[in-house]
């Protein structure tokens, strides 16, 4: 049994490399699967659920995987446009575990910035003065600072994350 497996949902590749960076510093420790592919999850102790937000929430993939974990030890991971941890970021890590069984226990927690979907800014440059997400010259300014994101520094600080989680696990659970 290893100890971690790394599940990953990705549509632009920005969780797909977070998740890529904990495999690469977890070593041998744990294994590493897209959601479509997920191995039996009793085989692991822990259990990183990484996705990528939309509408405030975890893609819909990541939703029902997360609805399949039970008395698990999970350990969320998102990738957004907005800052990390903003309002829109901490409320979506905090909607993500509405989707976990009661008996599933949420040990840690990483939010990154990653850059959005051009197609998806392409749809809101077309929204009219006044929709939520129609475009503004904030909104643009923000859409152009995530296009740099997940970057080196972003990557570090998640390499950093699984390196003192690891601490963490192996002095209280292991």
């Amino acid at each position: 049994m290893k100890d971690f497996l790394i599940v990953y949902s990705s549509k632009t590749g920005n969780t797909e490399k977070v998740a890529k960076k904990f495999y690469e510093v977890a070593g041998e420790r744990c294994d590493l699967a897209a959601v479509k592919q997920v191995p039996a999850v009793d085989d692991y102790k822990v259990i990183f659920a990484g996705y990528w937000v939309d509408k405030g929430e975890p893609d819909k993939d990541m939703q029902e995987f997360l609805q399949t974990l039970d008395n698990k030890k999970v350990v969320l991971f998102q990738t957004l446009g907005a800052e990390a941890y903003s309002e829109h970021g901490i409320s979506s890590l905090a909607n993500a575990g509405r989707y976990l069984s009661t008996g599933c226990k949420v040990v840690g927690t990483l939010s990154i910035r990653g850059a959005i979907d051009p197609k998806l800014i392409e749809t809101m440059m077309k929204m009219p003065e006044g929709h939520p997400h129609a475009p503004t010259e904030e909104s643009k300014k923000r859409w152009k600072d995530a296009s740099t994101h997940p970057d080196e520094a972003d990557l570090q600080a998640a390499g950093e994350y699984i390196q003192k989680f690891i601490t963490f696990y192996d002095r209280f659970y292991k």
